[in-house]
């Protein structure tokens, strides 16, 4: 027979910055049940506001011998540098997602990424850049620093990004994670001194490219983003 369906635990209000695994996770529950208890699939908006329905937390009994170490799908740290078991858990969970989702190939996501700089008002040859660079146009990357599909964008910088295009964008969508870097891309174009100190806001954040300058490695990245525009131009 089937498993009955969790009991419902409650409601929670939808915070800006909130993403669905972040929700179950701080509750105690399967992103699976938190799902089917609001009708929802793997890559919907949620709305700041909005309510969910959380279900009540299933009770394991305990296991008679310690569980097998199952090796994570995303690495705890990159290039010497460790990062929270908190960001590091997120990015596991939403890797998790992308490769039990259909995504676009790297194909498909070129033209995503093209035809979205177009209608943005960005040259789609520099958004292709940094799309390359990033992930290769791959959409089911995740670093551990929880910077999630084709853009590499980390879940504060796609709240900013919502906010800069006045909706809700989920960066495990391919539409709405091409719409979040071109987003950013083009507010940091818009408030930079130059092409180079924008592209490097990007990598190194902006505020630390304004305040320290670029380090060794933002400085290689500016190089590589205008050699491989050069590519696609």
């Amino acid at each position: 027979a089937p498993a009955p369906a969790p009991a419902p635990a409650g409601a929670y209000t939808i915070k800006a910055g909130d993403t669905l695994s972040a929700i179950a996770s701080r509750h105690g529950v399967k992103l699976s049940d938190l799902l089917a208890a609001n009708q929802l699939s793997m890559t919907a908006v949620i709305y700041p506001g909005n309510k969910l329905a959380i279900p009540g937390a299933s009770i394991q009994p305990a296991a008679s011998t310690p569980a097998a170490n199952v090796a994570p799908l995303v690495p705890s740290s990159f290039l010497g540098f460790s990062y929270p078991a908190a960001v590091v858990s997120s990015a596991n969970e939403n890797k998790a997602l992308l490769n039990a989702s259909p995504v676009p190939s790297r194909a498909e996501m070129r033209t995503i990424v093209a035809d979205t700089a177009r209608q943005m008002g960005v040259e789609p040859s520099l958004a292709l850049a940094f799309a390359n660079q990033e992930s290769g146009f791959n959409q089911r990357a995740v670093s551990p620093a929880n910077a999630i599909g084709t853009m590499q964008v980390i879940p504060s910088s796609g709240q900013w990004a919502s906010d800069l295009v006045g909706r809700q964008l989920n960066l495990l969508n391919p539409y709405d994670n091409a719409t979040a870097g071109v987003a950013i891309i083009k507010r940091l174009i818009a408030t930079s001194k130059d092409v180079d100190t924008a592209i490097a806001g990007y990598y190194q954040g902006q505020y630390s490219v304004s305040k320290n300058g670029m380090y060794d490695d933002t400085k290689a990245y500016v190089a590589a983003i205008k050699a491989q525009q050069q590519n696609f131009g």
